[in-house]
């Protein structure tokens, strides 16, 4: 299954469709260096690529934490890349009221995972009429998702994905389950968020941990499983980037990973 949307380039082709960019935008210049790079990847490896990057970051350990850099200078970052990268964008969205506000500058809307049951929130994302990217909670099975895809469905809209991002395993790890790609996709196309499913959230320090480097493996193991669609976080500087650095993939990385995940994805 791909993506319903008008601006998707490499859209009829076989290949998966790709969401990825930095965990959140941090300023323009780097959010146009990492779009045109994974841009130009994309293009080059015939995959259909949504530019991924959070306007604002709600979800925060402490109170310290970086959360953004401006609602607004941050969608109109989001916005212009669009347009002059002709490119689909995608951004998360915490609260109902700013479900209407976002869709004004782009293309999906992302539910994060541990607001999927938040119906208000669901609805308010449907009835802009943009895609809707819901990850799954870290505390549901696959299966149970088939309620936040029917209120989105309900309210209708049917243009609405799954995407799988581990499971809470303690108190300090993420497991992916597998079975959960083919459960999810009885009802919407899926999405395997490989860099989230690396966490390792409530750190004593109040700092988010991750295994990137078995990025590789949970990639290459998820293509093979079957799936519609890939979730990258990357940046050029993941030790220095302003949120989530821990579990990124090095931008410089992206390419070789494409490449094996795109000829697994044609064997299978």
């Amino acid at each position: 299954m791909h993506p319903t949307l008008d601006n998707i380039v490499n859209g009829n082709n076989k290949n998966f469709f790709l969401l990825a960019g930095p965990c959140a935008i941090e300023g323009e210049e780097i959010a146009f260096e990492i779009a045109r790079k994974i841009k130009t990847l994309s293009d080059k490896l015939e995959i259909p690529f949504i530019f991924k990057g959070s306007y604002r970051k709600a979800n925060r350990s402490r109170l310290d934490s970086f959360t953004g850099i401006g609602d607004e200078k941050a969608l109109q970052i989001l916005q212009k890349i669009g347009k002059e990268l002709n490119v689909p964008t995608v951004t998360d969205i915490h609260e109902s009221h700013e479900a209407e506000m976002a869709a004004q500058y782009v293309d999906v809307l992302q539910i994060p995972a541990f607001l999927c049951r938040q119906t208000d929130l669901l609805v308010a994302a449907a009835n802009t009429g943009k895609v809707v990217n819901i990850k799954k909670g870290q505390f549901l099975s696959g299966d149970s998702m088939k309620h936040a895809v029917k209120k989105v469905k309900d309210s209708g809209n049917n243009k609405v994905w799954l995407t799988e991002r581990g499971n809470s395993f303690g108190y300090q790890e993420m497991v992916v389950d597998f079975k959960n790609l083919p459960a999810m996709r009885n009802y919407a196309p899926v999405v395997l968020d490989i860099t989230h499913s690396l966490q390792q959230p409530n750190q004593a320090s109040g700092v988010t941990g991750g295994q990137p480097e078995l990025i590789g493996t949970i990639a290459k193991a998820g293509v093979a499983a079957g799936l519609d669609g890939i979730f990258i976080e990357t940046h050029p500087d993941p030790a220095n980037a302003k949120s989530d650095g821990a579990n990124m993939l090095h931008l410089d990385n992206l390419e070789a990973l494409l490449e094996k995940l795109v000829t697994i994805h044609q064997v299978v």
